[in-house]
């Protein structure tokens, strides 16, 4: 019994590391101030939450990964997260252009690569060197925000070779 007492105790503490870890990492990413001066790549219309999002990224970013390179280190992928404007059903309004229109900001999610970056993190949490930070609409850190759930969506439902980036075919095709 003393043997699984203390594998549970160590199992966690070893938890708690992980998790402090990961939230930690989120701290090297800075809001960055200067993304809507780069490239706006993609949007994206989430009905299932009513959602309008922009995506940016740094211009380097864009110019490796259409010459087939890796995206470099120092490069910053920002999504802008909107509600949508409703109807009075409560369905996303549309513009004339069938997309729907964006309403007031909610927030923004940053991925930064920097050489060296996610080298502590275990196998099954990291994305090679990306790290991940939430932010509130003010730009300010969104504390609340689950910085571990980016890292295991990303490394569960993108492959290895995109880079762990869910939007790579979208930087690809930028003109």
């Amino acid at each position: 019994m003393k043997g699984w007492t203390t594998f549970c105790a160590t199992a966690v503490v070893a938890g708690i590391a992980l998790t402090a870890t990961v939230r930690a990492g989120g701290d090297l990413v800075a809001f960055p101030e200067n993304y809507a001066k780069g490239v706006l790549y993609a949007t994206v219309e989430r009905p299932d939450n009513k959602q309008y999002r922009e995506f940016y990224s740094t211009p380097e970013a864009v110019e490796a990964v259409k010459a087939g390179k890796p995206i470099p280190s120092g490069s910053v992928l920002t999504q802008v997260v909107y509600k949508a404007l409703l109807t009075a059903a409560g369905e996303p309004q549309k513009g004339p252009d069938g997309r729907f229109i964006k309403g007031p900001l909610i927030g923004y999610t940053v991925m930064e690569k920097r050489d060296g970056w996610g080298a502590e993190y275990p196998d099954d949490v990291r994305n090679g060197e990306w790290e991940y930070q939430a932010f509130k609409a003010d730009k300010t850190v969104n504390d609340k925000a689950d910085l571990k759930a980016c890292f295991t969506c990303h490394l569960q439902k993108v492959p290895k070779q995109d880079d762990f980036v869910f939007t790579l075919d979208k930087l690809k095709a930028v003109k």
